[in-house]
């Protein structure tokens, strides 16, 4: 059976939890509280020398790190990623955009605000993430005024990867009835087969 290391609250393990149960993928959990530093004890870096999770490990003991490999690697012959060429170059151009121009400010603004104490450098700083990623959540309301979902109008591992952290962006501080395509996209995504919430096991 796969083993995933993961931290209950971390958006980036969600998507693969999400991906896993979608698919009807069986997986044992290993959490790992991130916290107190149970990602950097010498025996998860033995696993992953990059201190982070999620981490999928495998019956044969190959490992595979960061969470949207992670979930192409899962979808791969699947509906959650398209066969075709050009949907699939689309659905890791939202993928990129969710790793350069998203995850980096809405998650790391929520981690602050939610899992830190707010010193005066972070507070300064939020602000430069706040304002990062109202673009990035405006960039996300400008497609999905047209679109019910990101690619071809069909859910993916793209609609997974972005929804990790922007269904719980309000825990931030983001005001998401600024985006009402957005949070129409959200209630969407909801309604798919096999969802469940961040927190679930």
């Amino acid at each position: 059976m796969l083993k995933l290391y993961d931290f209950l609250d971390s958006g980036n393990g969600y998507k693969v939890r999400l991906t896993l149960t979608q698919l009807g993928i069986p997986y044992e959990l290993v959490e790992v509280d991130i916290l107190t530093g149970g990602s950097r004890t010498p025996e998860f870096l033995a696993k992953n020398p990059n201190g982070r999770i999620p981490l999928l490990e495998f019956e044969d003991g190959r490992r595979l790190a960061e969470s949207n490999a992670i979930i192409c690697y899962l979808a791969e012959g699947t509906p959650l990623l398209p066969a075709d060429p050009w949907l699939r170059a689309q659905v890791l151009q939202w993928m990129f955009f969710e790793q350069y121009s998203h995850e980096p400010n809405i998650a790391t603004a929520r981690f602050w605000v939610k899992h830190l104490q707010l010193d005066d450098l972070r507070r300064r700083m939020l602000e430069d993430k706040m304002k990062a990623g109202n673009a990035a959540l405006g960039v996300m309301q400008r497609h999905l005024a047209g679109h019910a979902f990101f690619v071809d109008d069909r859910y993916s591992v793209a609609d997974i990867a972005l929804f990790a952290y922007t269904h719980v962006a309000g825990e931030a501080g983001f005001d998401l009835a600024a985006y009402p395509a957005v949070q129409t996209w959200i209630a969407r995504v909801r309604e798919q087969s096999g969802h469940k919430p961040i927190t679930a096991r």
